[in-house]
């Protein structure tokens, strides 16, 4: 097995493992119809705070360092840029609140089984559209694991681990409504999961598609580009639904706990990898 072969198996892997956190997600609303939306909101500004911290402090800073001032700036707001317009084209993912799930159960024998069934069409259609929409989102995260495992494991361990977080609270947007919708547990965990399976399948793609002998400056500009990302994902997404479900004082301070937790724990992997497993 070549290097380029055992990079895209431990890419793979690696997204594999982000993108089924979403069946996490949707476990939380299978096994406890109302899950704690404030502890959402908590891990989700962990992980905002993980990606910030990977996005400014490792990718943006050794584009930066690697190919200089300007190239690095250029390459991470030209990332910044590419998700900005993806974004414009995918619809926004939601958590329905529970309190109207909720009601609507309630008002179901009152209002009459048509307007339940409009209103369950609508909910289901609601969930499927999140779910394309996250699944969009995660095509784009496993190209960043792939282009981070290339670089460096200890790179493609960290964008794994906080897009796994992130994904978590996904899962639960994609599994509530279908839940409700079909009053099936199977479709709501089914559906949850195929959305963090576009993970994966984007290391499948840009692992063909990417040239084995890429110059080093334009890996260090890409991964620039996936900081840029990864900033916009935080602060457009992960933030906004942090500040929602835990409220703003407690939210910030989950994100910056998150942040010394990432930089904590880049300093470790940093001293306690051995160099043969850097690539």
């Amino acid at each position: 097995m070549g290097l380029m072969d055992s990079q895209v198996l431990i890419a793979l892997a690696l997204s594999l493992l982000g993108g089924l956190s979403t069946s996490i997600g949707a476990l939380f609303v299978v096994l406890n119809e109302a899950p704690n939306l404030k502890m959402l909101g908590l891990l989700q500004g962990f992980a905002a705070g993980l990606m910030l911290s990977i996005s400014f402090f490792d990718l943006a800073h050794n584009a930066i360092n690697s190919i200089g001032f300007l190239k690095g700036n250029l390459w991470f707001f030209g990332g910044v840029i590419f998700f900005a317009i993806i974004s414009s084209f995918i619809p926004e993912p939601k958590l329905a609140p529970i309190s109207d799930v909720k009601s609507e159960k309630n008002n179901g024998d009152v209002g009459g089984k048509d307007t339940m069934k409009k209103h369950r069409r609508q909910v289901l259609f609601s969930g499927i559209t999140t779910a394309i929409g996250i699944s969009l989102h995660n095509f784009p995260e496993g190209m960043a694991v792939f282009l981070g495992s290339m670089k460096d494991l200890r790179v493609g361990l960290n964008l794994a681990l906080a897009i796994a977080l992130h994904n978590i609270p996904e899962g639960v947007a994609v599994a509530l409504p279908v839940y409700f919708a079909t009053q099936s547990k199977w479709q709501a965990f089914k559906l949850a999961t195929l959305s963090g399976l576009a993970e994966p399948l984007g290391v499948i793609i840009v692992a063909y598609l990417f040239p084995g002998s890429v110059s080093p400056e334009i890996l260090e500009g890409l991964l620039g580009s996936v900081g840029g990302v990864m900033a916009f994902l935080t602060l457009h997404e992960m933030l906004p639904l942090a500040f929602d479900y835990a409220g703003q004082k407690q939210a910030v301070k989950a994100v910056f706990f998150g942040m010394a937790f990432m930089s904590a724990s880049l300093y470790f992997l940093e001293i306690s990898l051995p160099a043969e497993m850097s690539f």
